[in-house]
């Protein structure tokens, strides 16, 4: 049996402009953090049979990988030219639907299992990218290149991505000291708000391409803080860490009405009263984890 995980993730800085729309025509960057808390996969060989077992929030038979219906389980497959004989379970720390990036790392963590298998070997450059394509290619889904980039990496990581797509990967330089303080300063709360997120990024997407100012706008707004929050963490400068993710909370909320609701204003309004200094949803918004 092969087991593997990815890790979901936390943005800290410059979402959204790791989708095509963006980084296309004004290149895109991310701050991230890799947390500890995963997508499982299982992959076991049968021995005789030669049928599909998929396991997820249901379970699946099939002959064939063209007749699996969840979407990424379907196209991880296929991509992979797998015909039969697998079965394939699929388990989370964190419910999906919430922001943490849950469906890139379960492409991840099935590429990897699924490379495994056929006894290939990928840089985690190329798992990132076959998973991008998966998910964003094959399934059709309008997702960026963040969240299967930070599952294959991991760790507190910035991504520079190229209008051609390229993306260069590097390390956060902070001391031990700092990283050991933000992790005692950060602290996330699910709002019991389980959504799908490509409503939101589709409407990003489209907004984006037709040039809608308010969304260009907060995009090159989130990116420009992103560098900043580099740059206050690099130095450990944790209180100026704090108040830009508030600029950066305040800029995104532009971007559409999904982005947020009155509940979760209010939420974040009581921490602000209570002494955190800054904040923001995980992901394209609208539910999840507040952080």
């Amino acid at each position: 049996m092969i087991t593997t995980r990815a890790p979901l993730r936390i943005p800290l800085g410059g979402g959204g402009t790791d989708l095509p729309s963006y980084y296309e025509n004004y290149g895109g960057f991310i701050l991230s953090a890799g947390i500890d808390k995963y997508v499982y996969i299982q992959l076991n060989t049968l021995k005789v049979e030669n049928f599909i077992r998929v396991k997820y929030a249901r379970t699946e038979r099939v002959d064939l990988p063209e007749a699996i219906q969840h979407p990424l389980l379907r196209e991880s497959l296929l991509h992979a030219d797998i015909t039969g004989g697998l079965e394939i379970g699929a388990m989370s720390d964190v419910p999906g639907r919430t922001g943490m990036g849950s469906s890139g790392s379960f492409t991840v963590a099935l590429l990897a299992a699924l490379q495994e298998h056929k006894r290939e070997q990928l840089s985690r450059h190329e798992l990132a990218e076959q998973a991008y394509h998966v998910e964003g290619v094959r399934a059709g889904q309008p997702v960026g290149k963040h969240d299967h980039y930070l599952a294959a990496f991991g760790g507190l990581t910035c991504l520079d991505i190229a209008s051609d797509g390229t993306v260069t990967v590097s390390a956060l330089e902070v001391s031990l000291h700092v990283l050991e303080e933000l992790r005692n300063s950060i602290l996330l709360f699910f709002t019991g708000i389980e959504r799908e997120s490509f409503d939101i990024l589709s409407q990003q997407e489209s907004d984006t391409r037709r040039g809608q100012a308010q969304v260009v706008d907060s995009l090159h707004e989130v990116k420009r803080l992103g560098y900043e929050i580099k740059s206050a963490l690099e130095q450990g400068e944790l209180e100026r860490f704090g108040s830009l993710l508030h600029e950066h909370w305040t800029a995104k909320k532009r971007r559409s009405d999904g982005v947020t609701r009155p509940e979760i204003d209010a939420w974040y309004e009581a921490g602000r009263q209570s002494g955190a200094l800054g904040g923001k949803l995980m992901g394209a918004g609208g539910g999840g984890f507040l952080m």
